[in-house]
């Protein structure tokens, strides 16, 4: 289960709405709706802390290795970079609707993908300082 999916199930667990959880977290209404749609995720590892707290879990049960990965890119490349990243994430998972990796296999390829991203926004980021000293 993704964070999204664990976001929005333990909220109504609660009995919370949408705005109520926002109000205890300190964001805004709109950030809530993006976690829980999935289309963004906590800027920083403090916010999945305070969200641990809340629920009363271990930060380790909020999040899956691609909850992490989400996470460590959008404290380096802010919020574009994670929907870059999201979106390449996306498009990786659809190579595998048929079920034609075993999910090891398919968890390690997925992981190589992430550093793939991470590798290639390093190296841009290098080039793109070259270009502007010149």
């Amino acid at each position: 289960m993704q964070f999204a999916e664990k976001l929005r199930e333990m909220r109504k667990q609660k009995g919370w709405s949408q705005e109520e959880l926002a109000e205890k977290l300190g964001v805004s209404l709109r950030t809530i709706v993006n976690y829980e749609k999935g289309q963004t995720y906590p800027r920083n590892r403090k916010l999945y802390d305070k969200i641990a707290e809340l629920f009363g879990i271990n930060n380790d049960e909020l999040q899956t290795e691609t909850d992490e990965f989400m996470t460590f890119v959008g404290e380096v490349y802010g919020q574009r970079g994670q929907k870059q990243a999201q979106a390449i994430l996306d498009e990786v998972g659809k190579l595998f609707a048929g079920g034609c990796l075993e999910p090891e296999d398919e968890i390690a390829f997925i992981q190589e993908v992430q550093q793939l991203y991470l590798d290639s926004k390093k190296r841009a980021k290098k080039f793109a300082r070259r270009v502007r000293e010149k």
